[in-house]
């Protein structure tokens, strides 16, 4: 029986203004997992939101209010042996104080199609 390949998807939200460097910076730490194609990413607009507490420093937002931001949604898929490097990337470069990001366990589908599974 083939072995299950697993991968993390990972989600962090920056600002439009970083969106470039970021993905250039975290395709450069991770093995590609997509054969023959590398900075497979997706992104799309939302909007964040927070309240900066005392002691914070801020890249966007004053201590004791709360900001609404338009940041973009960025996603994409890593192996399981690129997650530290990745997420240490994406804290090296981001130019959030703490940026909020989503680790997520997946099965990589194509460890699926296997017939001997």
């Amino acid at each position: 029986m083939s072995e299950l390949t697993e991968i993390y998807g990972i989600s962090v939200n920056v600002p439009a203004s970083h969106l470039e460097e970021l993905m250039d910076a975290i395709d450069s730490v991770m093995d590609p997992l997509y054969p023959n194609y590398r900075r497979s990413f997706c992104y799309w607009p939302v909007k964040g939101t927070w309240k900066t507490m005392e002691g914070a420093q801020p890249y966007n937002g004053k201590v004791g209010k709360i900001t609404v931001a338009d940041e973009m949604r960025l996603k994409f898929v890593c192996r399981k042996e690129d997650v530290g490097v990745v997420l240490r990337k994406i804290d090296e470069v981001h130019p959030y104080e703490e940026p909020a990001v989503d680790v997520v366990p997946q099965i990589a589908w194509r460890s699926l199609t296997d017939p001997s599974l």
